[in-house]
């Protein structure tokens, strides 16, 4: 499970499962990517949540 993030500066994408891990990433600052995790780590409970609903409620 992973979810991409993109933002005006540029995309990053992060694996969710089995950790929050740091997968590839343009444009962004290290500082940015920090601040994004941690953002994801604070909600992944309803990020996973809401992955498993687009891609399995078909």
């Amino acid at each position: 499970m992973h979810i991409h993030v993109i933002s005006s500066d540029g995309e990053a994408k992060f694996w969710v499962e089995p950790i929050v891990s740091y997968a590839n990433s343009t444009g962004l600052s290290d500082r940015e990517l920090v601040k994004i995790e941690k953002e994801i780590k604070g909600r992944l409970n309803e990020i996973k949540k809401a992955w498993k609903k687009h891609f399995f409620s078909h």
